[in-house]
């Protein structure tokens, strides 16, 4: 077999704006955000919810987001932040944990929908396929980076996966080719997009809600095997992989609420039923 030469890792900086560098990690996360609220409008005006009530809540939502992706990083990581404390708003170099932003936009999601009369559920279900594709997307962050990768492999290995060179290249990390586990869980976010989209609009197929449990069902079970590749795993008490620990909760959580949710009296309303309160939806173009 004729071995990929070894060229330079890719340059993490897309363009220098005089002093300022941008970073191509924030380039994808940002461009991910886009596509992700882009469809996610033209899913909501289908089911009765305004646009200007998506955008409003995401600008609610993204900050949010972004904090608690940091700060989950960081409470995980305190042993090297509190030596380092002008490292802890360096984002643009990494270090952001995708079921911190989860949570806090979650709750955002939750009290913004209680505020605007906004079934909460059907909120999260307009959301969960594009939020799916965005991690799809923003996981070559990571990949930029040369960040959330996995044990040490071989160079035979990599390319019996049939990957072009410039990924291999970006693979040789510390003297040593790494599994790509940032591309096995875009591979796995982007598979689960497109079953989350085919299914999605089946008559009478999805309870409100229930798109959005799949989602969590789908995402925390493929991240459990892939964080058990990773050598860059957030721990708790030295041994437990915390991304591990959270993955069971929440597919064992969303597993249960759908069921009970089916078996209550008054079963939630289909997901293509929509907003009951459409009426305030703005005619927009």
């Amino acid at each position: 077999m004729t071995l990929t030469p070894i060229l330079a890792a890719l340059n993490p900086i897309a363009v220098h704006l005089g002093p300022i560098a941008v970073h191509w990690y924030g380039v994808i996360i940002a461009t991910g955000v886009i596509i992700a609220v882009t469809l996610a409008v033209r899913e909501g005006r289908r089911r009765g919810i305004n646009p200007d009530d998506i955008y409003d809540m995401i600008l609610w939502a993204l900050p949010a987001a972004l904090i608690a992706a940091r700060l989950y990083y960081v409470v995980f990581q305190w042993g090297y932040y509190q030596q380092h404390p002008g490292e802890i708003i360096a984002i643009w170099d990494g270090g952001i944990a995708i079921y911190g932003s989860l949570i806090g936009a979650g709750l955002v999601v939750f009290f913004f929908c209680r505020s605007r009369f906004i079934p909460v559920w059907l909120m999260l279900d307009v959301a969960a396929p594009t939020v799916i594709l965005g991690q799809a997307i923003g996981r070559w962050g990571n990949f930029m980076n040369q960040e959330a990768f996995g044990r040490i492999t071989s160079l035979s290995f990599l390319q019996g996966l049939h990957l072009p060179d410039w990924i291999i290249n970006q693979m040789l990390i510390e003297g040593a080719y790494r599994q790509p586990t940032y591309l096995y869980e875009s591979t796995w976010d982007l598979l689960g997009f497109v079953v989350l989209m085919s299914l999605r609009h089946s008559p009478r197929l999805f309870k409100q809600g229930e798109v959005f449990l799949g989602y969590v069902m789908w995402y925390s079970f493929g991240r459990f095997f892939i964080e058990g590749m990773r050598t860059d795993s957030l721990m708790l008490l030295g041994t437990i992989r915390v991304s591990q620990l959270l993955s069971i909760v929440l597919f064992v959580g969303a597993a249960i609420i759908w069921v009970y949710r089916r078996r209550t009296q008054e079963p939630p309303a289909d997901y293509l039923d929509g907003n009951p309160f459409r009426e305030r939806v703005k005619s927009s173009n």
